[in-house]
């Protein structure tokens, strides 16, 4: 008697039958995200690893989660799509089977103190998706039970195959699946617990103590700068007389000649008169 088990199907199949699945669903218009594996790591940054780790952690997932590392390895997870709360996929067995990972939200007060606790550590946006933090923050995101990545009894599954166990080697593929696609998209955890990841960005901006003081002493640019630099420079003058002033344009169409003094003016008036009383 099989009890209502399918016959076993090999990896090349299942591969098979995926490809041929995704090509169904996009013929039909579907969007199709298959999570897609290169090499043995499942994940290789810091949100996907970690995600991973808080999985095995957990006595509840330890017998079935090794079927699931080989099937989200084979590429047997034709679509994975993650939204607030929950977590629908599509896995390619025996048959093709939906699965679907239902994740509570994070409670107020525990993602507060998670804010809280990682105020002044985290610099951006950029720095907290790629995973650049202190060992401090880290650690105390990842804490279990109390940190960001859910445990079992925040987590509800199904898949529609015929196995009884509420978690069977296809919704282990889906959960790894996460892992992967926090990988690229790590701003999706934060989506899926219901929480802003900028909030934290924003409560670490706002706890900020304020200064007025200047630039820290070893900040400072200090010593003979001409040498430092090896350049001239004029000590003491202001910016403007460093300036070349500007000579005044002559008119277009007139020429400007110099005035003469009034004693210049009288000496050439006497030689004009001499020059006159010769000629008579």
């Amino acid at each position: 008697m099989m009890y209502g088990w399918r016959p076993y199907v090999p990896v090349a199949t299942r591969r098979q039958q995926a490809l041929r699945e995704m090509a169904k669903l996009k013929k039909r218009g579907h969007a199709v995200a298959p999570v897609l594996i290169e090499g043995r790591a499942i994940a290789r940054t810091f949100w996907g690893k970690a995600w991973c780790d808080n999985l095995e952690r957990y006595s509840d997932y330890a017998n079935r989660l090794p079927r699931g590392r080989t099937y989200v390895r084979n590429g047997s997870v034709v679509h994975l799509q993650i939204a607030p709360g929950e977590v629908k996929a599509m896995v390619s067995g025996s048959d093709i089977y939906n699965v679907a990972v239902t994740v509570s939200p994070v409670p107020k007060m525990r993602w507060h103190s998670i804010c809280q606790d990682s105020t002044g550590a985290i610099d951006s946006l950029v720095e907290l998706l790629q995973g650049r933090f202190s060992k401090g923050v880290m650690e105390r995101i990842c804490q279990q039970r109390t940190g960001l990545f859910p445990s079992p009894d925040e987590i509800t599954l199904s898949c529609s195959c015929p196995d009884w166990a509420s978690m069977c080697k296809h919704v282990a593929a889906v959960l790894y699946g996460i892992g992967a696609r926090l990988d690229e998209q790590p701003e999706l955890l934060f989506r899926l617990r219901k929480v802003d990841e900028k909030e934290l960005i924003a409560k670490a901006g706002t706890d900020l103590p304020l200064t007025k003081k200047g630039p820290a002493a070893q900040k400072v640019l200090d010593g003979d700068l001409s040498a430092l630099f090896g350049l001239d420079m004029v000590e003491n003058a202001p910016y403007e007389a460093q300036l070349p002033k500007k000579q005044p344009k002559p008119r277009p169409g007139r020429v400007r000649t110099k005035k003469k003094s009034a004693a210049a003016r009288k000496v050439s008036t006497k030689a004009s008169a001499r020059g006159n009383s010769r000629n008579r």
